[in-house]
């Protein structure tokens, strides 16, 4: 007997699906637009780094696409395509210059879903000797831009919607921990990682803990489960001071050790750019990066190269703030498309 067929589905190319799409697509071309308006009108220049890598980042749980590089002898290296634009840029704020924006293609292995794909488009840009409240003022100006290049006067996804000219939440990594969950996250960090104390804490949140979970898999269940979804809900929020064990590449804060220049967005709930105050200490970031590479051995079995090219433009690199955005979900959120295949003009199969 035969397996029964599996229903058929139309590839994106059929010309009715495509009809379907196109309106998301043509406002993706508006909104690239206006951004780089904003970028050429604030003095940035347009860079286009490189996707081949030595390195395709350091982050323990990113994942990246491996080839071999072979050149006219024949001989091969391992090359990875990058999973951030973030190295070369900084190599190139070290070369001298000031303010730059990528329209990057990156890719990143093992994500597929509504918000993710295996490749997507991220709009990167940093400010040298610009505190990181300067690039968080740029991702709220093109988050509003954004929606103004279309005539949208709502962003949405799914059934969360927010205003793109509200004035943003400001909250704290701690007291979000606190408001939404009923932990005190800074107890747990004295100044390093107490596994054990925020397990009891989440436990006592109602939140499951696993024997094997480490300070940071309970960190991001409890931000994933109870804090998330209130994010971004009517306005965008700024989400900001990380603990600095979940911050690689960036600076710790001056008024307290255990957290971190790190901030991200929401908007509707949805994680729409990450950003920093800039690590420029060569010998802490790879501390870190070996950290972060330890963690990936234990979990995956695996570990990529550290950029040492990275390492030595980063003594030469200034003071600096930058921030990664994922472009595709910023059109997701000013059309209301509710699947990133929507906004991409041609998405993988």
């Amino acid at each position: 007997m035969s397996a029964p067929s599996q229903p058929h589905m139309s590839p994106w190319w059929s010309p009715n699906l495509h009809a379907d799409r196109r309106p998301f697509l043509i406002a993706r071309n508006s909104i690239t637009r206006a951004a780089r308006g904003y970028f050429d009108a604030h003095g940035f220049t347009e860079v286009e780094c490189a996707a081949l890598q030595v390195s395709p980042g350091n982050e323990a749980h990113l994942h990246a696409f491996a080839t071999d590089m072979i050149g006219s002898d024949a001989a091969s290296v391992l090359r990875y395509l990058h999973t951030s634009p973030e190295f070369a840029a900084k190599k190139l704020l070290a070369a001298g210059e000031n303010r730059i924006f990528d329209f990057a293609r990156v890719f990143r292995n093992r994500e597929r879903g509504s918000l993710h794909s295996p490749e997507f488009t991220m709009l990167e840009w940093y400010r040298a000797n610009e505190d990181y409240r300067a690039v968080l003022d740029d991702c709220l100006r093109l988050v509003s831009l954004a929606a103004s290049a279309i005539g949208a006067t709502t962003l949405a996804h799914r059934d969360r919607k927010a205003s793109p000219s509200a004035e943003a939440e400001w909250l704290t990594v701690a007291d979000a921990f606190t408001r939404y969950a009923s932990i005190d996250l800074l107890a747990t960090l004295v100044p390093d990682p107490d596994r054990d104390a925020l397990a009891a804490a989440a436990q006592v949140a109602g939140i499951k803990v696993g024997a094997d979970d480490t300070w940071s898999d309970i960190f991001s269940r409890v931000l994933v489960d109870r804090i998330e979804p209130h994010l971004g809900i009517d306005r965008p929020t700024v989400l900001y001071e990380y603990p600095r064990v979940e911050a690689a590449l960036a600076r710790g804060t001056e008024h307290d050790p255990r957290v971190a220049e790190r901030f991200e967005l929401y908007v509707c709930g949805v994680e729409l750019a990450n950003g920093f105050g800039e690590l420029t200490d060569p010998v802490e970031q790879r501390a870190r990066f070996e950290g972060e590479m330890s963690e990936k051995e234990r979990v995956y079995g695996e570990r990529y190269p550290i950029d040492e090219d990275f390492l030595a433009a980063l003594a030469h690199m200034p003071p600096a703030s930058g921030v990664a955005l994922g472009f595709d979900r910023l059109v997701m959120l000013a059309t209301g498309a509710n699947h990133i295949d929507k906004v991409q003009w041609t998405p993988i199969d």
